[in-house]
């Protein structure tokens, strides 16, 4: 099938780097993403030099194993990266987010997969559809995949799509993923949303494709937070529901803290109009409150996030609660940051309703990455609480409490 869609960002390939490089590179690649989000926002996909300022950056080979060139990086530098690019143009921070850590993924492909998807260097852009769609069904040496993928953010300019799908068998249900050249895929213009316009997340669709057995993994193996032929690295080396949230919020705290700044210089230069004389609005008890309380979400949003890479990149084992109460984190911070662009955006008045003010985009934006499944109050406030309260069940030998 046809690559769709616009021309591919292409880079230099470069040597390999330090795993502490992204941080900088991710400055120069937010004044480029800046001048660019608003016809993102239009177009409803970056542009080609907006997906090349942040592969130049090294998103995409930021957890790519260093025999194929890649940083093996760490995940604190991955979410001082992605905060950085998001602050200027969060759909630039989602895509780059995404590269990232679907790169990372696909090294728990067999290592004949992992070299086909990194042959050309470790600059390649995996994008992927992780929700399960479609149909796999077993043929000679691999599998035959057929139906529509929908939200495959950033998939214009991918090299590759991962993809996942249940296998066939009825009387056990297991999940399995199958990386796909994106030359192979119709990509179809589905994306029209309220907020993260600039991702360009479009459905995938795909008929009578094989994919080859080192092409695909098993959900089992990716739970298991070891890639089974890379290189000892940490970042291959963790478990997958203890850092699958930051993919999706590290850009969410980005939008909202580059909203706060702006916002922020803004209220400051702003005068109002009441009781018939000019007050400066910065001396308004509103403004103040609202800046007080967003700023202070956004330092404890950054707080709790850090604290999640801390564990995930210490060398030693992650403690038995650490995946459960990074499940109640992720929600816990994507609510605060959507209450902190809330504030921001009332205090704004009737002026930052229009397109383009200082804080409507990021509000949109955080909205739409805060509502991602993995991120939803319940379901993860249900993970920890299983977790904590089991704790505090007595056993079947205990006689139970009626008091």
């Amino acid at each position: 099938m046809p690559h769709t869609g616009p021309a591919p960002a292409t880079a230099p390939r470069r040597p390999a780097r330090g795993p502490e490089a992204l941080r900088g590179a991710a400055r120069a690649a937010r004044s480029t993403v800046s001048g660019l989000a608003r016809l993102a926002d239009r177009e409803r996909v970056l542009s080609p030099e907006a997906v090349r300022a942040i592969t130049l950056a090294g998103f995409p080979r930021h957890f790519v194993p260093r025999r194929f060139g890649g940083d093996a990086g760490t995940f604190t530098e991955f979410v001082a990266g992605v905060t950085e690019v998001a602050a200027g143009c969060a759909a630039a921070g989602w895509c780059a987010s995404l590269y990232a850590s679907h790169a990372r993924l696909a090294a728990y492909l067999p290592a004949r997969g992992q070299a086909e998807v990194w042959r050309e260097g470790p600059d390649a852009r995996v994008s992927a559809g992780f929700v399960p769609a479609g149909t796999a069904a077993r043929a000679p040496g691999g599998w035959v995949l057929n139906g529509t993928w929908n939200f495959i953010s950033g998939v214009d300019f991918a090299d590759w799509v991962l993809l996942a799908a249940w296998e066939p068998e009825p009387a056990e249900r297991r999940l399995r993923f199958f990386a796909v050249p994106r030359g192979v895929c119709e990509v179809r213009d589905t994306w029209f949303t309220v907020g993260l316009r600039g991702t360009g997340s479009k459905a995938v669709v795909l008929g009578e494709v094989f994919v080859p057995e080192h092409r695909t993994f098993a959900q089992a193996v990716l739970l298991a937070g070891t890639a089974p032929e890379a290189e000892p690295a940490r970042c291959h080396a963790v478990p997958f529901r203890l850092v699958n949230g930051l993919t999706m919020i590290t850009p969410a705290l980005g939008a909202a803290d580059g909203a706060l700044h702006e916002w922020s210089r803004w209220i400051a230069s702003r005068t109002e109009v009441l009781m018939g004389r000019a007050v400066p609005s910065a001396e308004k008890a509103s403004v103040q409150s609202a800046l007080a309380r967003s700023s202070a979400a956004v330092e404890a949003a950054s707080l709790l996030i850090g604290r999640i890479t801390a564990t995930a990149d210490a060398d030693a084992e992650v403690p038995a609660d650490a995946v459960p109460r990074s499940h109640r984190d992720y929600a816990v911070v994507a609510e605060s940051l959507t209450d902190a662009v809330d504030r921001l955006q009332r205090e704004s008045g009737a002026r930052g309703q229009a397109e383009g003010s200082p804080v409507e985009r990021a509000w949109r934006d955080v909205h739409a990455a805060a509502a991602h499944a993995a991120l939803q109050f319940d379901s993860n406030a249900a993970v920890y609480a299983r977790h904590t309260l089991g704790a505090y069940r007595p056993s079947t030998e205990e006689e139970p409490s009626h008091g």
